[in-house]
């Protein structure tokens, strides 16, 4: 039976802790040479402990009615390990699939279950020496709840993406934080190859993104299940939705703009390929300094900030390849008008200026979750002004976890930039 690899904050998805141990044991070993003639070879000190009587307790108890329909079979196991789980609705042919978690505290259905229905458990325990416990429940879900919180994640099914693409989870309105743990337990995250991650929660709860020390590895596969339709919350709401996606990471892309030079270099996989004039922005609206992912991309739109504006300030303005970077407005896309300015001195709004022929051939190249890093700008990069998972040190960014972090992850290293304080608004 398979193990579900769960959060690295919530029992470390994404982290495969392996432990290995070698050694022999602690029996005397004594050769021809120094056994003493006459005597047979000493015995062991002490007899080793005898075994631990085999137990198994689940969950839930016999009988629950209206339990969620993100509900787990519990064990918890004493002298052995669970071998077996069987849950079958009432009325069913065929088992429901799951797999234990990595720490075995629990059994988790690989889909919701569903409403109104009853269902039983079988679990069954197995001692070395081959004894084995079975321990069976029933229980009944609750009906569809009237009050659902709604739910988005930004990673999509068959899609690649740059290497510094988060998971990123959407919740409106957010999730209070008593409820963050017990949330955070149901999303999980699986890279291949494996690579540790944690997930950090934005202030208001709003989102919560998922990365690791570094930057993905080219090639990644990452499989996601966010698996939070019926969990209940304490604000009487529900979960809405269970969301699945496997998507690759496609070659390392970066950027890095220098306000000092108004330029941007450009790396394909840690290789200088291209060197482009910038204008960023003026002093009253001044591009944010930070690490930024690619966010979304639009060969053609239209920058309208009349609303936010108004008559005095506001604009309407067609902008070509566009890629956005923050939810403030900041974006890097062609800029005709600023060709001169570009390279000598700021005059956008926030947005990081090309000339056309730089804008269309830079926008041929990236993809969603390419990261760009501006430094020295007057305006720093607010948390979650964006997908700004990678815009604090690592330290920093493991405190976001509703969940205690393994110490060892703790630990690990990051060059990612600190973050700060307030955004820019919505122009070119």
């Amino acid at each position: 039976m398979g193990r579900m690899r769960t959060t690295a904050a919530a029992t470390a998805v994404a982290l495969t802790i392996l432990l290995a141990g070698c050694g022999g044991d602690d029996t005397p070993r004594f050769s021809s040479a120094n056994t003493p003639k006459g005597n047979a070879a000493a015995p062991s000190a002490t007899p080793p402990p005898p075994a631990e009587p085999l137990s198994l307790a689940i969950t839930p108890k016999v009988g629950a009615k209206r339990l969620p329909v993100s509900t787990e079979i519990g064990t918890s196991v004493k002298g052995g390990q669970v071998t077996e789980v069987k849950l079958t609705a009432e009325g069913a042919k065929s088992a429901v699939k799951g797999d234990l978690r990595d720490d075995a505290s629990t059994w988790v259905p690989a889909a919701p279950l569903k409403y109104d229905t009853s269902y039983t458990a079988t679990v069954t325990a197995t001692a070395p020496d081959g004894t084995v416990d079975t321990k069976t429940t029933s229980f009944t879900t609750m009906g569809r709840p009237g009050s659902e919180i709604g739910s988005g994640m930004y990673l999509f099914d068959g899609k690649t993406y740059g290497v510094a693409m988060p998971v990123v989870v959407e919740f409106i309105p957010g999730i209070p934080k008593k409820d963050r743990a017990a949330v955070q337990r149901r999303m999980f995250v699986e890279t291949s190859p494996a690579q540790p991650g944690v997930w950090h929660w934005i202030d208001n709860g709003t989102q919560a993104y998922y990365r690791a020390p570094e930057f993905w590895q080219a090639g990644t596969t990452i499989s996601v299940r966010i698996a939070l339709e019926g969990i209940p919350l304490s604000n009487g709401r529900y979960g809405n939705e269970d969301r699945k996606a496997v998507a690759k990471i496609g070659d390392k892309f970066e950027m890095k703009v220098d306000n000092a030079t108004k330029k941007m270099q450009v790396y394909e996989n840690d290789k200088l390929i291209k060197t482009f004039p910038v204008s960023l922005g003026k002093k009253s609206t001044p591009s944010s300094s930070g690490t930024m992912v690619v966010m979304d991309k639009q060969e053609s739109t239209v920058f309208d900030t009349f609303a936010e504006l108004g008559p005095d300030e506001g604009y309407r303005t067609n902008i070509d390849f566009a890629q956005r970077l923050t939810w403030g407005g900041e974006f890097i896309h062609s800029a005709p008008w600023s060709v001169g300015d570009q390279g000598v001195r700021n005059v956008s709004h926030g947005c990081v200026n090309l000339a056309p022929g730089n804008a269309s051939w830079l926008f041929n190249k990236t993809t969603v979750g390419d990261p760009i890093t501006v430094k020295g700008t007057e305006r720093k990069l607010e948390d979650g002004n964006g997908w700004t998972a990678w815009n604090e040190t690592w330290d920093n960014y493991v405190k976001g976890s509703a969940l205690p972090v393994p110490p060892d992850l703790v630990r690990q290293a990051t060059s990612a930039a600190p973050s700060a304080v307030p955004t820019a608004s919505n122009h070119p």
